[in-house]
């Protein structure tokens, strides 16, 4: 049995708005089966549906999710949806709510009031300016000019609806980036120690590792799937 059999699919969760190409270099260094999950980006999908189009998109059996961003409250979503689905759960700068939390309960206070209002205010897709200076910071001007043009607003209610109770039932891991203009460092530990992260990584990069140093995200990966390798699927631990 080769490599690719042995590992469990790896089904990717990306951050709000961002677009499915962000992976292709990381995609291209892996030796296993991967699948960029498109998300309903229509006005008012719930939280759930988009636990349910992503789960849609994978491969059959048990799949690892690889979670960046809000993607980390998809793959929370996923957890409690079909938890026998999930071979393992690697956040990466992802925010991971505690049970009853949403994406903007997860955050600090002020900031959770703030980003709040200004999604009523202005919507859910940012200015040209925070993205530049936020998610795409560190980045080559033609790929921050094409995450602009591709960035896509997403539901009000990804940001807002709360995850439910539900176990985490394989290895779980996070990979921390130290330059994340996003999310402070000290921030992304406390989601990891939500999460209950044992494998546990850092990369010297802003918000976007799998743009900014593709390999060392995918090698990042590849450990952490090694790890989902051939196991049974334990118990869970709730959250």
């Amino acid at each position: 049995m080769d490599s690719r059999s042995a590992t469990p699919p790896l089904l990717l969760l990306s951050g709000a708005g961002l677009p499915a190409w962000i992976w292709d270099d990381v995609r291209a260094e892996l030796d296993a089966e991967t699948v960029v999950a498109e998300y309903p980006r229509r006005a008012g999908a719930a939280l759930g549906e988009y636990a349910e189009a992503a789960l849609a998109q994978a491969p059959a059996g048990p799949v690892t999710l690889v979670a960046h961003s809000i993607g980390g409250v998809v793959a929370s979503a996923i957890v409690a949806l079909a938890p026998e689905r999930v071979a393992g759960v690697l956040g990466v700068a992802a925010v991971v709510p505690a049970a009853g939390r949403s994406f903007l309960g997860a955050l600090p206070v002020p900031q959770r009031y703030v980003v709040g209002l200004a999604m009523r205010v202005a919507g859910t897709r940012p200015p040209e300016k925070m993205i530049r200076a936020g998610v795409a910071a560190g980045l080559p001007e033609p790929v921050v000019a094409r995450l602009v043009a591709d960035f896509a607003p997403e539901s009000q209610r990804l940001y807002r609806d709360r995850v439910a109770a539900r176990e985490f039932t394989g290895p779980r891991g996070f990979v921390a980036t130290s330059r994340d203009r996003e999310f402070p460092l000290a921030l992304q530990h406390r989601y990891a120690d939500t999460l209950g992260a044992g494998f546990r990584r850092e990369l010297a990069t802003g918000h976007l590792p799998m743009l900014e140093a593709p390999a060392a995200s995918a090698q990042a990966i590849a450990e952490f799937a090694a790890d989902t390798r051939g196991r049974e699927t334990p118990p869970g631990v709730a959250l």
